[in-house]
């Protein structure tokens, strides 16, 4: 069995770049998954968000053009169940990168807390 993390991200995202060479540095073996291109699934992300331990609001990339052509308004009156779904079929809504590993999901790249999740790389 592979010990292989999954991270959901965008080629043309500056942050996306940092966190994959950051796990390159750390030697965490991992696949890359074009986040616009294979989004997370609804079912994904019915497994995902409770894994990653904050609100499907937080997984919203609210800099991005998706969310602002949706608008505030639309996104705040939003069901959580309705947000699964625009997820779903937008990959740029998706705030990035996604880290998914067997136990642990984490949202957009903060260094501190990916390294609590590989202390000691991979």
């Amino acid at each position: 069995m592979s010990n292989e993390v999954l991270v959901l991200s965008y080629s043309g995202c500056s942050t996306c770049k940092k966190a994959l060479k950051w796990l390159e540095a750390q030697g965490v073996p991992h696949r890359v998954r074009p986040i616009v291109d294979s989004p997370p699934t609804v079912a994904e992300l019915a497994q995902w968000i409770p894994r990653s331990g904050v609100s499907v609001r937080k997984w919203l990339n609210t800099s991005g053009q998706s969310y602002r052509a949706l608008g505030k308004p639309k996104v705040d009156a939003a069901s959580d169940a309705e947000l699964h779904t625009w997820l779903a079929a937008d990959g740029k809504l998706v705030k990035r990168p996604v880290l998914v590993t067997p136990t642990v999901v984490l949202v957009g790249f903060q260094p501190e807390s990916w390294a609590r999740v590989f202390p000691s790389g991979g």
